[in-house]
């Protein structure tokens, strides 16, 4: 008998949907509804079904009657709900009342008056039923009293008289009763249009125009339904809409913006009899509402931006494209793709400061330095970096909306971690030992007696202190990851990516700290040499830390010095046998010595390059200097002050280029270095107004204008088209090379 039961069971399971989906109403009875007429307005009664809800945006009521309009139907407050369909929206459940006024426009008041409801709804069990349209006709009395009516009409009456008769011009509508037209703000970011077309007229979709001249408002693409497809002797086979349609506008604009929206609504239809009406024009004023925080364009809003039906694909930015695998992809494709960014982010120049960090770590242990106790100590700092990516980036975007490098760019924590290295760098010469107290020591020693007390724990710290300041990376990547946190709340998931791409930076590191153990020189003399080695090179990184903070030709001042000291000393250096050391050897230090007295005449000449310390010279001399090659940019500081050069730049007709540029940021550096002298990007450049944003100080105003674009640090580039509209999928960030650069920005001119 169990197989019986077991059977009767499964049967049972299998039934269930079935029986289920018989459970639920017909929308007829889920939402039953009467109209009452009181004078010059009706009522709607609707009566939800208990389990069910209607959602108010997808609610109308339209007379179709040419001589009756409605006003704006008086809606009710509903109450909050989510769901998977339509995220949060206004709900109705149970008794909703809905008034709406009406006028008769000319003639007699009708008897009658012919209406259609708009509706759509759910079940709370999960069934969602299609957009519903329901025509129905009331008894209009002459004098103020209550009508009851309700149900369905099956067609609207015709006008047009018999089949094959002929209209005179005096019957066709005046083109206002044809196309009724009304306009409101649904949100902040977007404009409803509706026209109600009357029965055996139409409208043309691609007649349809909407413009703007209102200051700092930039109008997207006209979000049309599809519509029906006709032959018209006028324009062919076109597309067309009848009975009602709704639009909507897209706007962006900047937060704390108010006031009126002018806009030009331009449209065209005809009738089926024949006529064919001028376009017509209609000019609406509309009251902004508030909004704390600045609106942009969907992708698929954008200006110029393909329907929908179209085969052509917009272009989608590299930070999108990545952040759409974070919150959509598998989760280990995801951890993979990162890993891999992050290896190829660890060859840039903001990861390299890590390596003499970690190999002065190593190298302070002193005595023998096994290839494990290399790794351990690498794998230690890498997870200290990695960690502090995740956990860091994470708590930053959330709190303050910014990546947590430009947070630690603030002098005071520069001149600390300045200082620290120094500090390190005098330990490595032998100036004081560094070292916990003994009662500390003798704690730690207990607790482990494998390891020199403070070491891991110290390593872990210099790696979390080097993510947040030593390397100031902002790369897709990071920004994918960080949007992703900030927008969609998915913590877990940006953090995974974050923290991937941690691990993916360090896998130099763990190279070095495996080899240590072979690369480098057993005990003995020579380890104390290797040791004040390691000083130089923090006080290499002491230097490349305090450049942002000091003027160019100090900064010159500073390399020439480390380099003629560092120099020297290795110039002098002897042998175990007391004579000098190996020529290959003294060789360097003569070369740095003289690279050195290089950097010295350069900061005399005026050079602000290590890397080119005789450019002044050269140029004074009649060779190519660097000075002719610098982009002429247009500093802005605020949101007003951005918006103002972005109109400026419509008004002559030209393309913007906005940079965010920060002392700090090295890929920054990198791209006034290597792209923008390029004669390419400046000829792609030559026609278009660039502004560039130094966020260095990264105070209100800095954060306010980042915020505007919801960006979270520096590099980031911006493009505008000649029609004051951003270029969203264009944005660039990260350091670009000349020639991919060029052909991205006429790309994004050219859009």
């Amino acid at each position: 008998m169990g197989w019986l039961a077991a059977a009767v069971l499964a049967w049972l399971a299998l039934a269930q949907p079935a029986l289920a989906a018989d459970d639920f109403l017909a929308p007829q009875d889920a939402y039953r509804y009467t109209i009452d007429a009181e004078g010059d307005r009706i009522v709607v009664h609707w009566k939800v079904a208990k389990g069910y809800y209607l959602y108010k945006k997808k609610m109308a009521v339209a007379s179709t009657m040419a001589t009756v309009q409605l006003a704006e139907p008086q809606w009710p407050k509903g109450e909050d709900h989510t769901d998977d369909y339509f995220g949060t929206q206004e709900i109705y459940r149970g008794n909703v009342e809905v008034p709406v006024a009406f006028t008769v426009h000319s003639g007699e008041r009708p008897k009658k008056l012919a209406l259609e409801l708009k509706l759509q709804g759910c079940a709370d069990a999960g069934l969602c039923y299609p957009p519903q349209r329901w025509k129905t006709e009331i008894d209009l009395p002459a004098a103020a009293s209550q009508s009851g009516g309700g149900g369905f009409s099956s067609l609207f009456k015709s006008k047009s008289g018999a089949p094959g008769a002929t209209q005179q011009q005096d019957d066709f509508l005046p083109p206002d009763e044809a196309f009724r037209f009304g306009a409101g703000m649904e949100k902040p970011d977007s404009v409803a249009l509706t026209w109600v077309i009357a029965e055996d007229y139409y409208m043309y979709r691609d007649r349809l125009q909407v413009t703007t001249d209102t200051p700092g408002v930039t109008l997207g693409k006209l979000q049309l339904p599809k519509g029906e497809m006709k032959h018209d002797e006028n324009f062919g086979n076109t597309e067309v809409y009848h009975e009602i349609l709704e639009a909507s506008l897209p706007i962006a604009r900047p937060a704390g913006s108010g006031g009126t929206l002018d806009l030009k609504v331009t449209y065209q239809g005809c009738a089926e009899g024949g006529l064919c009406y001028n376009p017509i024009v209609k000019n609406v004023s509309l009251e902004l509402p508030p909004s704390d925080t600045a609106t942009t364009l969907p992708a698929d809003a954008q200006p110029g931006a393909a329907d929908a039906s179209s085969t052509s694909r917009a272009p989608v930015a590299e930070q999108d494209k990545l952040a759409s695998l974070i919150r959509d992809g598998n989760l280990f494709a995801v951890l993979a793709t990162f890993f891999g960014l992050g290896i190829l982010l660890s060859f840039t120049p903001c990861v390299l400061p890590m390596i003499p960090i970690l190999s002065g770590i190593i190298v302070g242990q002193g005595g023998t330095v096994t290839p494990a106790r290399g790794f351990s100590l690498a794998f230690t700092y890498v997870q200290g970096m990695a960690l502090t990516y995740a956990a860091a980036g994470a708590a930053f975007v959330l709190a303050f909306k910014q990546a947590p490098q430009a947070f630690f760019q603030q002098p005071w924590i520069i001149t600390l971690m300045t200082l620290l290295f120094v500090v390190l760098a005098l330990a490595m010469f032998g100036a004081f030992t560094l070292q916990l107290p003994s009662s500390l020591q003798t704690k730690l020693t207990n607790v482990s007696n494998e390891q020199k007390s403070g070491t891991y724990v110290g390593t872990f710290i210099m790696g979390a202190l080097s993510a947040l300041v030593v390397t100031a990376c902002v790369a897709p990547a990071i920004i994918a990851a960080l949007s992703v946190i900030s927008q969609t709340g998915q913590i877990a998931r940006g953090a995974g990516a974050l923290y991937a791409t941690g691990l993916g930076m360090g896998v130099p590191l763990l190279i070095v700290g495996a080899s240590a153990g072979s690369l480098l020189p057993k005990a003995g003399p020579w380890m104390d040499v290797v040791k004040s080695l390691f000083g130089v090179l923090f006080l290499a990184v002491a230097v490349y830390l305090a450049a942002p903070l000091l003027p160019e030709s100090a900064v010159m001042l500073l390399w020439s010095l480390l380099a003629v000291l560092s120099g020297y000393w290795v110039f002098s250096l002897k042998a175990r046998d007391g004579n000098p050391a190996a020529a290959p050897l003294r060789g360097m230090g003569l070369i740095a010595v003289v690279y050195g007295i290089l950097l010295l005449i350069g900061a005399a000449s005026g050079s602000k390059d290590p890397l080119k310390p005789l450019d002044r010279l050269a140029a004074s001399g009649g060779g190519a200097g660097t000075q002719e090659h610098v982009l002429a940019f247009q500093r802005i500081k605020t949101v007003s002050d951005l918006e103002n050069a972005v109109a400026t730049a419509m008004a002559a007709g030209k393309p913007v280029m906005l940079d965010f540029y920060a002392d700090w940021c090295v890929s920054c550096k990198e791209m006034e270095k290597f792209t923008f002298p390029d004669p390419g990007v400046q000829s792609a450049l030559a026609n278009a107004v660039l502004l560039q944003a130094d966020v260095t100080a990264n105070d209100d105003a800095d954060k306010a204008l980042m915020n505007r674009f919801e960006i979270f640090g520096p590099p980031t580039i911006a493009f505008y088209g000649a029609d004051g509209v951003e270029r969203k999928d264009f944005r660039l960030v990260g350091f670009v090379p000349a020639e991919r650069f060029r052909d991205h920005v006429k790309a994004a001119f050219g859009s």
